[in-house]
């Protein structure tokens, strides 16, 4: 029987080498999560035997459990570099349309050919989908999607509306709207410009002329004359040519009144200002409204300047909150919220199955996974462009691999001795 207990004694001990070489392998390996080898005495009896005479029969490997502690966090340079502190999971899936669901901690996220976001091995990161106010329409697993990052955003949108703020000089320079050339900046006081979009997203510079009339018989007059692309654009209502807005100022600087009282341009097609070229909606006509202008004796100054119009937008950037929302912006200025990253914790998450590439299944020790939200209760939250290492201690596992070794040594050494003690009886004579 000596025999077979120190061979369960070097079983053992080859059971905790290995686990401690494989904590060893890893301690690189971003995500990872060490394990330890447990082991239990092996006690057998009859009923009529005398248990204060009984020996053990050796040693068992009662488990090989895996440690789930926080591993530090490095930083990187990715935006899709996602680390969890706290005891959460991100969630995967093989495929768009599976409900096969797995898990890990390791977030070294990449973006494939078709904009999904996946992990090395082409898991899709799974997100909720979110309203617009970037809270989650359901927090279910069973809602969840694969997060897709669109390059482009949002479809053309013509303008219809530009609003300006501005001041015009009272003493600037008063000049004759008959002798108006955009090329000569003496027969024009200020100017500005803004850019509009057609129904095809095309981009059009519109420049506002503005001119202290020199003629007029109302003293602070002003005469608005619009260019759209080098082109004149007439005023519906207008007076001159081209046509214009007549813009009237009081002694206090405020504006007295404005002919036309709604300022709308003709059609920016043909027939119209011929701005419009190349097969976009060549009705369009815009409106320029002053939300606040004003006439006062300093510099000519614009505090704002917007239209309504857009054109398609690249994208420009990606953002994970810490509540895991994902977020892109585009070069249009549109900010779209994509998903909320999805997030999975377990009742008992040494029971996970690992199944490699540093993910787990759910099994019936781990229990059921319980979906959440990043930074609700000890799930964690999520750090962007960070990583989470090895939770391995290396200099722990090198004392480990060294107390093994000489487990592994002593059991030898026992079965060497019951070898000899064998050979001693065996050569009795």
């Amino acid at each position: 029987m000596s025999f077979n207990i120190a061979l369960s004694g070097l079983n053992a001990s080859q059971k905790q080498l290995d686990v401690t070489a494989n904590n060893i392998a890893n301690v690189n390996t971003t995500g990872f999560k060490g394990s330890r080898a447990e082991f239990s005495d092996v006690y057998s009896s009859s009923v009529f035997a005398n248990a204060k005479t009984v020996v053990g029969n050796g040693v068992q490997t009662a488990a090989v459990t895996q440690q789930f502690h926080q591993g530090a966090l490095q930083s990187t340079n990715s935006a899709l570099d996602l680390a969890i502190k706290g005891e959460g999971f991100f969630v995967t899936s093989s495929a768009l349309t599976s409900q096969d669901r797995t898990f890990t901690r390791a977030g070294a996220f990449q973006v494939n050919d078709e904009g999904y976001v996946t992990t090395s091995q082409g898991e899709y990161l799974q997100v909720y989908q979110v309203n617009e106010d970037g809270s989650p329409k359901a927090v279910s697993l069973d809602s969840t999607q694969a997060l897709q990052i669109p390059s482009v955003a949002g479809k053309p949108t013509a303008t219809t509306k530009v609003n300006a703020s501005l001041n015009l000089p009272a003493n600037g320079k008063a000049v004759d709207p008959a002798n108006f050339d955009p090329k000569d900046s003496d027969s024009y006081t200020s100017s500005t410009s803004v850019v509009i979009y057609d129904s095809l997203g095309q981009s059009h510079t519109v420049t506002q002329y503005f001119m202290k009339d020199s003629t007029a018989t109302t003293a602070n007059t002003w005469r608005l004359v619009t260019y759209a692309d080098n082109k004149p654009v007439d005023i519906n209502g207008g007076k001159g040519t081209p046509l214009g807005a007549e813009l009237v100022f009081d002694s206090q600087g405020a504006k007295l009144s404005q002919t036309p009282t709604t300022i709308t341009t003709q059609a920016l097609g043909t027939p119209g200002a011929g701005v419009i070229t190349n097969g976009a909606d060549g009705t369009q006509t815009f409106a320029i409204d002053f939300d606040n202008i004003i006439q006062y004796a300093s510099a000519f100054s614009v505090s704002s300047l917007s239209q309504d119009g857009s054109t398609v937008g690249q994208l420009t950037n990606v953002d994970f909150g810490s509540d895991g929302l994902v977020s892109a912006t585009y070069s249009n200025g549109t900010t779209v919220k994509l998903g909320m990253v999805a997030m999975a914790k377990f009742s008992n998450p040494q029971g996970l199955s690992q199944i490699g590439d540093t993910s787990w299944k759910a099994s019936l020790a781990s229990g059921e996974p319980v979906p959440s939200q990043a930074g609700v209760g000890t799930v964690g939250s999520i750090q962007s462009s960070a990583l989470e290492a090895s939770n391995t201690n290396l200099s722990s596992e090198l004392v480990e691999l060294i107390t093994a070794q000489r487990n592994y040594q002593a059991n030898s050494r026992a079965l060497e001795v019951n070898s000899t003690l064998q050979q001693t009886i065996l050569q009795i004579r």
